[in-house]
C-alpha cells in the first residue's frame, strides 16, 4: 500500500511539474514526496493509537522537509506538494487526489473549536503560493485558490478564488465527459456515413461510365453496320448500272 501511494505521488509530481525529469530524481530530491511518505508512516502510528510516536515522526518530517502535516490528516495518494516550504496541514484536514499545493499554503482552523475544524479539499484543486484556507468547509472539485488568498467559506466546484478575504471571480464550466464521449461517437458515425455516401457515389459514377462506354460501343457497331450496308448498296447499284450498259 505504501509503495502504491508512493508511485501515485511520483506520478502526480511528473504530471504537474515541468521541471521533473524522471521518477528516480523525484523520489530522491522532492521534499513534497518525502513529506507525504513520512506522513503515511505517522498516520499509521496515529491509527493504531501510538500518537506520541506519530507526532515524533511528523516533527522529523517537518525538520527535514519544512512541511508540517498533522498525523491525523487524511491525504490521498496522488497529491503533489510543489517546493513545499512552509506548508501546514491541520489535524482534521482532508486532501483528495489530484490536488496541487504550492509553498506557504495553510489548511488550518479559525479558533479553538473541537471536531471538524480544517478544510476538505476535493479532487484536482490548485492551492497557489501562500493561500490560507481556514475552517471546516469544503473546497469543491477543480477549484483554484489564488496566491495569497484567504478563504473563509465554502468554495463551489470549478471556482477561482482570489483576494483577502477570498472572493469568487470565476466559475468555469467543466467539460461533461459523457457528452464528450457521445460527441466522439457521433463524429465517428457521421464520418462513417460520409464514407458510405462517398463509396456509393463512386459506384454510381463507375456505373455511369460503364454505361457510357457500352453506349459508345453500340453506336460504333451501329455505324459500322450502316457503313457496311451502305457499301453493299453502292456495290449493288454499280453492278446494276454495269449490267444495263451491257444490255445496251
Amino acid at each position: 500500500m505504501w509503495f502504491k501511494s508512493l508511485r501515485e505521488d511520483i506520478k502526480a509530481a511528473k504530471m504537474n511539474d515541468p521541471a521533473a525529469r524522471n521518477s528516480f530524481e523525484i523520489w530522491l530530491t522532492y521534499s513534497g514526496v518525502h513529506a507525504l511518505s513520512w506522513h503515511r508512516v505517522a498516520y499509521f502510528f496515529h491509527k493504531i493509537k501510538l500518537k506520541l510516536l506519530a507526532r515524533i515522526v511528523s516533527q522529523l518530517a517537518r525538520f527535514f522537509t519544512g512541511i508540517e502535516i498533522h498525523p491525523a490528516a487524511k491525504i490521498d495518494a496522488g497529491v503533489f506538494i510543489d517546493h513545499g516550504s512552509g506548508v501546514v496541514i491541520g489535524e482534521t484536514a482532508e486532501v483528495h487526489k489530484g490536488t496541487v499545493i504550492y509553498q506557504g499554503v495553510t489548511l488550518g482552523g479559525t479558533g479553538k473549536e473541537h471536531g471538524k475544524r480544517h478544510p476538505t479539499i476535493m479532487e484536482n484543486v490548485t492551492l497557489s503560493t501562500g493561500a490560507k484556507v481556514l475552517g471546516g468547509f469544503t473546497v469543491g472539485k477543480g477549484a483554484k485558490i489564488g496566491a495569497g488568498a484567504v478563504v473563509l467559506k465554502e468554495v463551489p466546484p470549478y471556482a477561482t478564488v482570489v483576494g483577502v478575504p477570498g472572493r469568487i471571480v470565476r466559475i468555469r464550466v467543466p467539460e461533461d465527459e459523457d457528452k464528450v464521449h457521445a460527441g466522439i461517437i457521433a463524429v465517428k458515425a457521421l464520418n462513417t456515413e460520409i464514407d458510405l455516401e462517398a463509396e456509393e457515389r463512386a459506384k454510381e459514377a463507375a456505373k455511369e461510365a460503364e454505361e457510357l462506354r457500352s453506349g459508345k460501343s453500340t453506336d460504333k457497331e451501329t455505324e459500322s453496320a450502316d457503313e457496311t450496308e451502305t457499301s453493299q448498296t453502292a456495290e449493288e447499284i454499280k453492278g446494276a448500272e454495269e449490267n444495263g450498259h451491257e444490255n445496251l
